[in-house]
């Protein structure tokens, strides 16, 4: 699983959400000639491709839903048992993006957009070229540049850099982009919800809202200015009113930011009503 990242210019943002059906067949010609490039053998594999750009946090989401489902199409294509073949998937006739391949709005506007590929074949042939895909993409793993371009001018892009990825790799870089945002207590829960989705996590780190990750979900300690008070009283300015007041809003603002954080990695949250901080854990255990 990976992914062709490109890095905006600051504030830019695509035109095209998704390349016509011959533009895409192009692209995804370049990309297997640069991946060959990077990783010798990597031709022997098959690659699937959609070329229609999403925020990083919509491949990052429990299943991997987008590689799934190019695996899911590419298992429909025909030509199977014929070789590698170089399937792409792009807009259709009318312009319009197949809807498993149709970005969401609300995540529009960030600095990186990601377009999964996948690599396929014998499971032999995979795993001899996984650790070396893993070691190159992240420090050499730069897209030649007439592939560049034709990624900039078919998606009418201000792109700075365009690269390719591992899913693994593009994970790293969420992890370090969201402790740049302090959000860096967040990322367990988000890993735990990727790489071992039936598992359970807790964020339990005031000043931080109480969390809890188990059956593919997460719920939050949904706590009243008292109960706030008594589990964070390290974390509270003293008993001046209106700060108090302030530092509680930042803490409901807090849980708001995370919760939309999880929801954009396709991770659903509930809020649990804990009458007070003793009886939190509990809460969410139960």
């Amino acid at each position: 699983m990976g992914v062709f990242a490109l890095e905006l210019a600051g504030g830019s943002s695509p035109a095209i959400a998704a390349l016509p059906q011959a533009q895409a067949g192009r692209l995804a010609e370049l990309l297997a000639r640069d991946l060959s490039k990077l990783v010798p053998g990597a031709n022997a594999l098959e690659l699937s491709f959609a070329a229609a750009h999403f925020d990083p946090a919509e491949v990052l989401r429990p299943g991997w839903p987008l590689h799934r489902r190019l695996d899911e199409l590419r298992q429909r294509a025909p030509g199977q048992g014929q070789g590698p073949r170089l399937i792409a998937f792009g807009a259709d006739g009318e312009g319009k993006v197949p809807l498993p391949f149709a970005a969401e709005a609300g995540l529009q506007g960030g600095q990186m957009r990601v377009l999964p590929f996948l690599l396929s074949g014998a499971p032999e042939a995979v795993r001899a070229l996984r650790e070396d895909f893993e070691e190159v993409l992240l420090d050499r793993g730069m897209a030649g540049a007439d592939t560049a371009l034709l990624a900039q001018e078919g998606f009418g892009a201000q792109i700075e850099h365009a690269r390719y990825l591992t899913a693994h790799d593009l994970a790293a870089i969420m992890a370090m982009q969201y402790q740049n945002q302090g959000l860096q207590r967040l990322w367990p829960i988000i890993e735990t919800a990727l790489l071992d989705p039936g598992g359970e996590d807790w964020l339990d780190q005031p000043p931080e809202p109480l969390l809890r990750y188990a059956g593919g979900e997460v719920q939050i300690a949904l706590l009243d200015p008292a109960a706030w008070r008594q589990r964070h009283a390290d974390h509270v300015p003293d008993d001046d009113p209106a700060r108090l007041e302030r530092a509680y809003e930042y803490f409901q603002a807090r849980q708001r930011q995370i919760a939309a954080v999880l929801e954009a990695h396709g991770i659903p949250v509930t809020f649990a009503y804990c009458s007070g901080n003793e009886e939190a854990r509990k809460t969410l255990e139960s």
